[in-house]
């Protein structure tokens, strides 16, 4: 016997694209989270759900994650993707931002675009009349910190109350972390070299969401002291893409924000290891946290697949 899909609530959510997680609810959230674990139970079923829909992916970077998991989420729920190459051309280059999104609009049912600029995904937002959803740009990662909670309910009973610990470049990721933490009541602890520390306008307006949801947001510049007792510690590579020529220099600022076992061991006993990826090990960490049983980033990227469906399942129309 065929069995039922299992009922979704895909009523809309508060917003119309995913630029940044700030813009979420806290119910949003959970109702990403929940539409994302059933979509992982039932794997097979739900397969009718982006029938005859058609989705853009323009990126700027290279990616692995990104695009397999929405292209591969895409196909699961039945409808198609288009890839769209824009590294030796950026967005706005050939032609105007504006033009891309109206054209765009005419055929397919929402964009995911990877760029180097902010403002050209918020560019699209504006002027497309489809969901857009950030899938990384120079300042927000919203996809990977959406995947990162959602794999943390997966092992936790609760996020409230819990501390994650962020070690490395205040960069988009860094930024997206503290956005999602503080929406879901859970303290986030950001240590940095000087002058690499997280936007400053992030944290002031995330400190204002904590206050709300019980979270707190603590800057620091000693890795041992950040690392104390935390439930769980996260790194990123030390230069983003596009800061290839700074690696030099980046791997002697950060030499001494390396995750290794002396760092994790730290944390409270059983915390867990985080990595968006790709990673570098004997860079941001070594070969023995990233390969150890701590480590739940391809954990991490598995759930990629499932939130990114939850996203289009809630976004698309």
């Amino acid at each position: 016997m065929k069995t039922k899909p299992s009922p979704l609530d895909l009523s809309p959510l508060s917003v119309k694209d995913l630029l940044c997680t700030s813009l979420l609810t806290p119910g949003d959230i959970e109702r990403i989270f929940a539409t994302a674990r059933a979509l992982k139970t039932g794997r097979t079923l739900h397969t009718e759900l982006m029938r005859h829909k058609c989705l853009a992916l323009i990126f700027e970077k290279d990616s692995l994650r990104t695009r397999f998991t929405f292209e591969i989420g895409m196909q699961e729920l039945g409808g198609t993707a288009v890839f769209l190459d824009h590294r030796d051309a950026r967005l706005g280059s050939r032609e105007s931002v504006r033009d891309v999104a109206k054209s765009l609009e005419r055929w397919v049912h929402g964009i995911v675009a990877r760029t180097y600029k902010h403002k050209a995904i918020e560019e699209l937002a504006q002027h497309a009349g489809i969901p857009v959803i950030n899938g990384l740009s120079d300042f927000l990662h919203p996809c990977q910190s959406l995947c990162d909670f959602f794999t943390l309910t997966e092992k936790w009973d609760s996020l409230r109350g819990r501390t994650l610990c962020y070690v490395g470049d205040g960069n988009n990721t860094c930024h997206a972390l503290i956005h999602t933490a503080t929406k879901l009541g859970t303290n986030i602890r950001v240590c940095s070299p000087e002058g690499y520390e997280p936007d400053a306008q992030v944290v002031e307006q995330a400190r204002l969401v904590a206050r709300q949801t019980g979270a707190e947001v603590t800057i620091l510049h000693d890795p041992k002291a950040a690392s104390e007792g935390v439930d769980a510690i996260y790194t990123d590579a030390w230069a983003s893409m596009g800061q290839e020529d700074e690696i030099e220099e980046r791997n002697a600022i950060f030499a001494d924000y390396r995750v290794d076992e002396a760092v994790m061991a730290r944390a409270k006993p059983g915390a867990f290891f985080m990595h968006c990826l790709p990673a570098h090990r004997g860079s941001e960490v070594t070969q023995e946290v990233m390969d150890g049983p701590q480590c739940i980033a391809y954990d991490i990227a598995e759930n990629r697949l499932h939130v990114q469906k939850a996203l289009l399942a809630l976004l698309i129309r």
